[in-house]
């Protein structure tokens, strides 16, 4: 019989139901960062990683992104800048479920970067399969 750590709770009615995601955001910090990420971009085997991939384009990377929201206070977002043009419904998607967060621009290459070298970094990996379907997530502080 599986037994969940005691620090989750397997009877939520709502909410993220995903135990370690829930952990994940129920332990950021502020300014601690999670990327939630398309199916192909490259996570280092050392960042905590939540999978939720199940096949292409499920779980969508904008409905995990809504979700997501729903629980973790975020100060800011980051963006690869390639996303506007090579994938520009994504991104008016984005900017719309962010309402209000600032987003940072960045080259692909460096938020692969941010992504692999910082330390307060965690990875939630969707089905998406659009291109620079990738945030970065920076948490902020409900007071």
């Amino acid at each position: 019989m599986f037994v969940p750590p005691a620090d989750i709770t397997n009877m939520k009615k709502k909410g993220i139901l995903n135990p370690e995601l829930a952990r994940i955001i129920a332990a950021m910090g502020h300014g601690d960062k999670l990327v939630i990420c398309d199916s192909g971009l490259p996570i280092p085997r050392d960042k905590p990683t939540v999978n939720v991939l199940l096949t292409l384009g499920i779980p969508r990377f904008i409905d995990t992104v809504k979700v997501v929201l729903e629980e973790l206070h975020v100060e800011q977002a980051i963006i690869a800048s390639e996303m506007e043009k090579a994938s520009n419904p994504l991104y008016k998607e984005l900017k719309t479920v962010l309402a209000g967060s600032p987003i940072k621009k960045v080259s692909h290459e460096k938020f692969k970067e941010i992504a692999r070298t910082e330390s307060d970094v965690s990875f939630v990996r969707t089905g998406e399969a659009t291109k620079y379907a990738n945030v970065i997530l920076v948490a902020g502080v409900v007071f």
